[in-house]
């Protein structure tokens, strides 16, 4: 189990800062303040003052060491330095292995601290896909970019929807539109650990409210089978396993622009996969 760690900001009243003064970041008129402008309910660390990294350090490590979680979901890592990252990474690993997801896409992130970043990338190809935006070309661009600029044991964290995407710019009808479970499919059989967001199994049809209790209705899944499916074909074929031990993306030649095919190979395992992008019955 991981859970969410936010160690970009904080409340504007958080005690440290009544016991250390300067552990917020000011702007020019000594005011706490934060870089992103619109994130007004919060105040951004100062992590040139010494006492944030030990106040946050000692943080970290009790959840791990006196609590028992294997690791982070870490909020915007990409807005807090990556020495501080790589200095907790080493800390938390002294107590037990751990499992360090960041949301954020960058690959020095992956040399020592995290095993795992989002796949911004793949989601935006989806959404264009769906859209009628580009077609099976532009996926197979994106494959070998991924493929080049990533390191072989990198996690990627592949996925149709999160709560940022949900709450900002739709639910999966809204997205997506009938190609939803296609763009599903090519999220779980890529290289990378694919994400099932809360409520998607349940075929949720609304936009979860951000910072309000917004409940899911979980008296019918139409889509557990779907998605158990999913997860049960990536459990069960070593081609498709997370990181190295995974087999890399070999493009098929499909016909047209309409049709993407891969396969991935791993001794004797193989998946094939093909996914019709034109919205109409094909024959490959």
């Amino acid at each position: 189990m991981i859970i969410d760690l936010v160690i970009n900001h904080a409340a504007w009243d958080h005690p440290l800062a009544e016991r250390e003064p300067g552990v917020f970041v000011r702007d020019g008129l000594g005011r706490p303040t934060r870089r992103v402008a619109g994130w007004q309910d919060v105040v951004d660390w100062n992590y040139e003052h010494p006492a944030v990294a030990e106040y946050l350090l000692d943080a970290i490590t009790h959840w791990v060491r006196d609590v028992g979680i294997d690791g982070y979901r870490c909020d915007v890592a990409g807005l807090v330095p990556t020495p501080f990252w790589e200095r907790a990474r080493a800390e938390l690993d002294r107590l037990k292995p751990v499992f360090m997801l960041a949301e954020w896409s960058t690959v020095e992130l992956h040399a020592r601290a995290f095993d795992m970043t989002y796949d911004w990338s793949l989601h935006d190809v989806l959404v264009k896909l769906a859209r009628g935006e580009c077609g099976a070309a532009a996926l197979a661009a994106y494959v070998e970019q991924a493929a080049t600029a990533f390191p072989r044991d990198a996690y990627r964290m592949t996925f149709t929807t999160n709560h940022d995407k949900n709450a900002w710019e739709g639910h999966d009808a809204e997205v997506f539109g009938p190609a939803f479970q296609a763009c599903a499919v090519l999220a779980a059989t890529l290289p990378g650990m694919p994400l099932v967001y809360g409520g998607q199994e349940a075929g949720l049809h609304k936009r979860i409210a951000f910072f309000e209790k917004d409940t899911i209705d979980w008296r019918d899944c139409p889509l557990a089978d779907f998605y158990t499916g999913l997860l049960r074909l990536k459990h069960d074929h070593p081609a498709l396993a997370n990181g190295a031990a995974g087999a890399p993306v070999q493009v098929l030649e499909a016909g047209d622009d309409t049709l993407f095919a891969f396969r991935r190979a791993h001794d004797d395992d193989a998946v094939t996969v093909l996914v019709n992008l034109s919205g109409q019955a094909r024959r490959a």
